[in-house]
């Protein structure tokens, strides 16, 4: 659970805006993402909150999930929240040729990585206006959902429509989860509350904080679904 994202506004970065345009949500929050933060949390060995191991073994699975689901190889890939880009490089291992673009709210991440990892500034909620010239066969949004006040969620989760080809890696932690790490700012919901946040977005759950987008769903068998 390392991390809460930090609202900002977006830069142009190729990113096209659907008409319905907002402000972003208002935010009393005052972390800041910077160099130090990511130092702290993924790289610090007492307070790292997982391994390259075990990240690798967590994008392998969702890699695999995703193309059983499609039935054909990963093209691209939208990571939302991505900080530096951690999944990038465990992700061009395995598919080399597939299409990475990050979104990120931090200021930092962008102004380092942004150019040399494919990052964009943009917040979680700003996935309901942002559309780009192709739809996503992954969306990761992995430790990020439970730091995200509940308007701005709904309004980034009204996208997924639009945005989502294939399945989605929403990796969320509840009331309910003995979770570590990053504590500012976590926002502890219920695990009903986001089941029917995602539900309502059109996301059908198949296990291991995976969803299904609507293009899949008449292609899946009763017992598949959770």
């Amino acid at each position: 659970m390392p991390r809460a994202p930090e609202p900002t506004a977006p830069q142009n970065d190729g990113l096209v805006y659907h008409a319905r345009s907002a402000t972003a949500a208002p935010s009393t929050m005052s972390k800041q993402y910077d160099r130090a933060y990511f130092e702290k949390w993924y790289r610090h060995a007492k307070h790292r909150v997982g391994t390259r191991a075990e990240l690798a073994r967590k994008v392998a699975m969702i890699v695999h999930l995703a193309e059983y689901y499609l039935a054909r190889p990963l093209r691209n890939v939208l990571d939302v929240g991505c900080g530096e880009a951690s999944w990038r490089a465990p992700l061009l291992r395995l598919r080399p040729g597939i299409a990475y673009r990050g979104l990120d709210s931090s200021a930092y991440a962008v102004a380092r990585y942004g150019r040399t990892r494919n990052i964009g500034l943009a917040s979680f909620g700003q996935l309901g206006e942002l559309r780009f010239d192709q739809r996503f066969d992954l969306i990761v949004c992995s430790d990020v959902l439970h730091y995200v006040p509940a308007m701005e969620l709904h309004r980034g989760l009204s996208g997924f429509g639009d945005l989502l080809e294939g399945v989605a890696f929403l990796e969320t932690y509840t009331s309910r989860d003995n979770v570590s790490g990053d504590y500012d700012g976590f926002i502890a919901r219920a695990p009903a509350w986001y089941r029917k946040a995602f539900i309502e977005a059109g996301l059908l759950p198949c296990g291991s904080h995976t969803y299904l987008g609507a293009r899949l769903m008449r292609s899946i068998a009763a017992l598949e679904c959770l």
